[in-house]
């Protein structure tokens, strides 16, 4: 089974406050996709820049090996310390983020024998934080941790990558799959979509 990596080691800097402990239906954010993930996923890990960060979740860490890169150390770390082909890779952030959307993620790129495998929305945005990664991207990573660009999209060009549309994951897909809580007005919002 291929591991999944939640991503909860960020600041937090636009909400104010720790977004991943803000409570959703009596659990917090990041409770509640450890829930999820681990409900479907053998092997769930958290990615973290400080390993004694969130005592109370109980699965195994990943921490940065080169921090201060944001999500692409959290995959770099993944990449090198687990010994999988790949790592599916999910933001904690993501409210409604589903493990049965992984699963076709993750087959969609086995398939395509390619190196990553994001959603691309029709108006071309791309969710690099809920995607499936390969190993063999691992030098890629620290090429760009080198040089200090730290966007995931540079991972990404059309040649390594399968982009998957909404209507590919069909009843997997919903408006709010990919919704991300960065901003006090998105937790407002998260509360009224249930």
């Amino acid at each position: 089974m291929i591991p999944v990596v939640i991503l909860a080691g960020g600041k937090s800097s636009r909400m104010g406050r720790d977004k991943l402990a803000l409570s959703v239906d009596g659990k917090t954010l990041l409770e509640s996709a450890v829930g999820r993930f681990s409900d479907v996923f053998d092997n769930v890990y958290l990615s973290v820049a400080d390993v004694e960060k969130y005592p109370e979740i109980s699965v195994n860490r990943i921490v940065d090996i080169i921090p201060g890169a944001g999500p692409m150390s959290g995959l770099h770390a993944a990449l090198s310390e687990l010994g999988a082909d790949g790592v599916f890779l999910v933001a904690a952030d993501l409210p409604f983020s589903s493990p049965d959307a992984a699963l076709r993620i993750i087959e969609m790129c086995q398939q395509s024998g390619k190196s990553a495998c994001v959603v691309r929305l029709s108006d071309g945005k791309l969710e690099p934080l809920f995607g499936y990664y390969r190993k063999e991207l691992m030098g890629k990573c620290e090429d760009l941790i080198k040089i200090g660009d730290y966007r995931m999209t540079e991972l990404l060009p059309e040649s390594t990558t399968r982009f998957v549309m909404p209507e590919e994951l069909g009843e997997l897909w919903s408006d709010v799959l990919i919704m991300n809580v960065n901003y006090p007005e998105d937790y407002e919002r998260l509360r009224t979509v249930r």
